[in-house]
């Protein structure tokens, strides 16, 4: 008996990690959302863009990773109507900006969470892929869930002129005056993953 007993604790001493609960959740593409704004001197102009696909990680109930496809087909302005909106959604798809029909998609693969708090808070890091380059960002996120579902928010803050994206960059053109688009631009994202 004693035997049993110190067997039982030797391989409780030699494995002592706990079973790990390792869950992947798909997004929903069709209740996510993703805003965007952007600035420039004389104001700002907002829309959104579709999640193409994604997932989360969870284990323990604790986020550890994730990874998202954007479409960058799908950019909208929600500020602007009729022709005004056409023309600065087709500037945003155009060379000048995210070259949408070379460069369809974004991607974002979390590289590194670091919880906060018991409250479903993270500090992320990053891989933002858009026209093909590759830059780590930073960003907090909020877990929260209702029912089954579980909500995922964001608030990203990017500098499109290490993408490439510089029409209209003080960074580097000068003489813009009130042309200038400033460099930083905003997402709001909201994921529901199941």
């Amino acid at each position: 008996m004693k035997m049993l007993i110190i067997i039982s604790m030797f391989l409780g001493w030699v494995n002592p990690d706990p079973v790990k609960d390792v869950k992947t959740m798909s997004v929903d593409v069709t209740s996510s959302q993703v805003v965007w704004k952007g600035y420039k001197v004389t104001g700002e102009h907002t829309g959104s863009v579709k999640i193409k696909s994604g997932d989360i990680v969870m284990e323990n109930g604790t986020l550890t990773g994730g990874s998202f496809v954007i479409d960058m087909t799908s950019i909208t302005c929600t500020d602007l109507e009729g022709e005004w909106r056409d023309k600065l959604v087709g500037h945003l798809k155009s060379e000048d900006f995210f070259n949408s029909t070379a460069f369809p998609t974004a991607t974002m693969k979390i590289a590194r969470v670091i919880p906060q708090d018991s409250k479903g808070n993270y500090k992320v890091q990053g891989n933002l892929t858009i026209k093909g380059i590759t830059k780590p960002v930073k960003f907090f996120v909020n877990m929260g869930s209702k029912g089954t579902t579980a909500i995922a928010n964001a608030q990203i803050k990017v500098d499109r002129s290490e993408y490439d994206v510089r029409y209209g960059s003080g960074s580097f053109f000068d003489n813009l005056g009130d042309k200038t688009i400033y460099d930083e631009f905003d997402l709001n994202v909201s994921l529901t993953v199941k």
